[in-house]
């Protein structure tokens, strides 16, 4: 919606005759901005701290072969 309201491309955004169709793309661009999700800060610093664990081989990683072979597995189960 940034990139339609700064480069004029906002024709679409008016859905009736009367619609201004610039001030629906503005408003529409404002409106999304609160509707982006924002992770908590904990959750954040949580996976930060799994990344050091993971770093300083503290935690036990599972290759990525097995566990797509898992869900192969799984999805074979389920077809028949």
């Amino acid at each position: 919606m940034w990139r339609d309201l700064i480069s004029g491309n906002y024709k679409d955004y008016a859905l009736l005759k009367e619609d201004d169709a610039y001030q629906e793309c503005y408003e529409w661009f404002w409106a999304s901005i609160n509707m982006d999700e924002c992770l908590p800060k904990e959750f954040i610093e949580h996976l930060l701290e799994l990344c050091d664990r993971i770093d300083r081989g503290e935690e036990k990683l599972i290759p990525f072969e097995d566990v797509k072979q898992l869900f192969e597995d799984l999805q074979n189960d389920e077809d028949t």
